[in-house]
């Protein structure tokens, strides 16, 4: 890690942090109610510890295969920082046992089955000593009804997130969308923030709403996210590692 390097991502991460407080100025909402999460996929494990060494706790990844290595890589880089990690990448059931490794909260939950295919996976980790809690999901809904996207279709959420309050080892934080290509985003996010809502209303428990990214946050602020996925904003729009 450069000197130069250093002070790009300082320099990025004070940009992104005062975009955020004045979307949630202008909202009339409160800074302590956005989180920023720093997505940090095909970038060097060098940049996620340079983070952390600058405040940023919550980062995320979009592949197992990548993720893996990179956090323990950064766990060996910074053994006192101890980020909290994410999947917000579409994940495959076979890939649950592996993710539950390291990941402390999965935003990309979209079927039953892979919430069943977690919950196994939590309680064979938890038993074997690989992790200590339960999980962290948040449910992806579908905005565009595009399945290469992933995401629930927002008619199919009530009965998910009914599952995951069944479930033993999975914790329903919320719910996570990405704006529909070639849209407005504010039009995206207000149906989000309705259906939000309706999940709220049975799980009062499921407050977090994980939408907007480097182009659009701010107008997922407007609309009530919680929590703000940023990776270009922040480390750039190269990949230093292999996606």
């Amino acid at each position: 890690m450069t000197g130069d390097r250093r002070e790009e991502l300082a320099a990025s991460l004070a940009a992104v942090r005062e975009r955020i407080a004045a979307a949630c100025e202008a909202a009339g909402r409160a800074r302590e109610e956005v989180r920023l999460l720093g997505v940090t996929k095909t970038f060097p494990a060098a940049d996620a510890a340079a983070l952390t060494d600058l405040g940023l706790l919550d980062l995320a990844e979009n592949r197992d295969q990548e993720a893996g290595p990179k956090v323990a890589e950064v766990t060996t880089l910074r053994p006192d920082a101890a980020p909290r990690w994410h999947l917000v990448g579409r994940l495959q059931r076979n890939k649950a046992r592996s993710v539950v490794r390291w990941a402390a909260e999965v935003q990309s939950v979209d079927s039953i089955r892979l919430a069943d295919a977690l919950d196994r996976a939590v309680a064979a980790a938890r038993e074997a000593g690989e992790r200590t809690g339960p999980l962290d999901v948040l449910i992806q809904v579908s905005l565009d009804a595009d399945p290469a996207r992933g995401g629930i279709p927002v008619a199919e959420l009530p009965a998910l997130a009914d599952h995951l309050t069944h479930t033993g080892e999975l914790r329903l934080r919320g719910v996570m969308a990405v704006a529909p290509l070639g849209q407005d985003p504010g039009a995206a996010f207000e149906r989000l923030a309705r259906a939000a809502e309706e999940v709220r209303a049975d799980h009062p428990e499921a407050v977090e709403v994980s939408a907007g990214m480097s182009h659009d946050l701010e107008s997922a602020i407007t609309y009530g996210s919680t929590c703000v996925r940023v990776g270009t904003a922040l480390l750039g729009g190269r990949g230093l590692a292999s996606p």
